[in-house]
């Protein structure tokens, strides 16, 4: 940790508190987040931290909403399409910066009722759907547009970090090994595509299956074109 010149600590404020936090989700993983820990990484007793966040619950969301400030979204970008493109990439980058704070991501929020979510972690939704109905959607239709996207967006990103966290070992040659110990009878479609298994490309995969989506969307929610 940095000291000041003087050689006084530095002044505690939240942001250094979550970012402290976010390092030792990042190298140490979720479960070695504690106040205890926390306090060490700082160099502080750890009931001092108590008065920027409650419990290790308000900790948690504290790294979530820290993560998802990096998130830019801009929602007076009325072409809808290219941001929910850039924003999924933006996130898959994000995910792979910060693997360990990827399952806090996708089911912190379902641990909390929406209404009493913090802020920083509803403002993505706003601004989604912001982006979606001034594009033209009706708001029912911008919500089942953001259910649908993150969805996809999320199942990708934790396919993604099957294939390289969770597997680091499973190179092309144990892929390619393990598929063609297949009964060629019960598993002829994988076996055909153990190659494309095995060059496995997540930006390129992701960018597909977007336009999938998004194609889909387009076609059965069609908002009307911007008055000029």
């Amino acid at each position: 940790m940095n000291f000041p010149p003087s050689g006084r600590k530095a002044r505690l404020t939240r942001e250094l508190v979550l970012s402290a936090a976010l390092r030792i989700v990042d190298t140490e993983g979720l479960d070695a987040l504690t106040m205890r820990r926390l306090g060490q990484e700082l160099g502080r007793d750890p009931m001092s931290l108590y008065r920027y966040a409650a419990n290790r619950a308000a900790l948690l969301d504290g790294v979530n909403e820290l993560v998802l400030n990096e998130l830019a979204i801009f929602p007076e970008d009325r072409d809808w399409q290219a941001q929910l493109r850039r924003i999924a990439h933006d996130l898959r980058l994000l995910a792979l910066s910060h693997p360990n704070v990827v399952p806090l991501l996708v089911t912190r929020p379902l641990s909390t009722p929406l209404g009493l979510r913090p802020l920083g972690i509803l403002r993505p939704l706003e601004q989604i759907l912001s982006l979606l109905i001034d594009a033209g959607f009706p708001a029912e239709d911008a919500l089942h547009v953001y259910r649908a996207y993150y969805g996809f967006l999320y199942g990708h990103i934790l396919n993604e970090l099957q294939e390289f966290i969770v597997d680091p070992e499973e190179n092309e040659a144990l892929l390619r090994l393990g598929l063609h110990r297949l009964p060629p009878k019960e598993f002829p479609r994988l076996r055909a595509l153990a190659p494309v298994l095995a060059d496995y490309d997540g930006a390129a995969e992701l960018d597909q299956g977007i336009s999938i989506l998004l194609s889909g969307l387009a076609a059965q929610l069609s908002p009307p074109p911007a008055t000029p």
